[in-house]
């Protein structure tokens, strides 16, 4: 199974660092050649030189429909057509709701949302076409609770993800595409540390069942299992991986 997937391509937003990368890193391993999405060239260089398969830096806003039609277009003609889209691209803000600005209001749902509706929609017809395809879409624990250290925000943009997740699963079921969402708890990536104290940091961890962060290559190992044909009669789900912390 180490290159079940070789031949494919994969678009993974947000590439640069913690749980994209880790991402990029697993479905490199099984034989994926990659397009690592991110706001620029060099943050995703490190990471295209150090994967096993052929990689390329692309560059792209994901919430701005020319800037994704056009690195689609750039992907398919560099790689090939895109087999595997991971949504991963997102941001933070702890923000309570009585001080969130709109235009912090519309950056974070449209990371988090627009920026996973403008991708899977650029995909799609490539993938109906082949009669085969992968969206696995990053949401969160907020997107079933609320958010352990986001704002109102936050929480409502992994939600809307989810929404998301089961609509499309629905529509292109029948052509070969699963999309499903992996929902992971507090994971121990640069955001995390950025937007908590370590000591608060310590407090979260140590209340949970599984007393720890999640690890990035933790939630990575799930979402390649999704990519694969083992998970071909999955659809429209959404998969925890919080050590404990919601169980539902």
């Amino acid at each position: 199974m180490e290159k079940e997937l070789e031949g494919k391509v994969a678009l993974v937003s947000g590439a640069a660092g913690g749980m994209g990368a880790s991402i990029a890193l697993a479905l490199s391993k099984l034989g994926v050649e990659l397009a690592l999405n991110d706001l620029t060239v060099d943050s995703v260089t490190e990471l295209r030189d150090n994967l096993e398969t052929r990689s390329i830096a692309i560059t792209a806003d994901v919430t701005n429909k020319a800037e994704v039609q056009d690195m689609v277009a750039s992907v398919e003609q560099q790689l090939g057509p895109i087999d595997i889209l991971v949504n991963n691209a997102g941001v933070l803000r702890p923000t309570e709701i009585v001080e969130i600005a709109e235009e912090e209001w519309d950056f974070v749902i449209g990371v988090n949302l627009k920026g996973a509706f403008l991708c899977s929609q650029a995909v799609i017809p490539s993938m109906r076409k082949r009669g085969w395809g992968r969206i696995i879409n990053l949401s969160s624990t907020a997107g079933k609770n609320v958010s352990t250290i986001g704002g109102a925000h936050y929480t409502a943009a992994k939600a809307g993800v989810l929404g998301l997740t089961r609509h499309v699963a629905s529509e292109v079921a029948v052509d070969g595409i699963t999309v499903n969402a992996v929902c992971p708890g507090l994971i121990d990536t640069d955001m995390t540390r950025r937007t908590i104290t370590p000591a608060e940091t310590d407090a979260y961890a140590s209340s949970f069942p599984i007393p720890r962060l999640g690890q990035p290559d933790e939630v990575a190992d799930l979402v390649a299992f999704l990519a694969t044909d083992r998970a071909a009669y999955i659809t429209g789900a959404s998969l925890d991986i919080n050590g404990g912390d919601l169980m539902i």
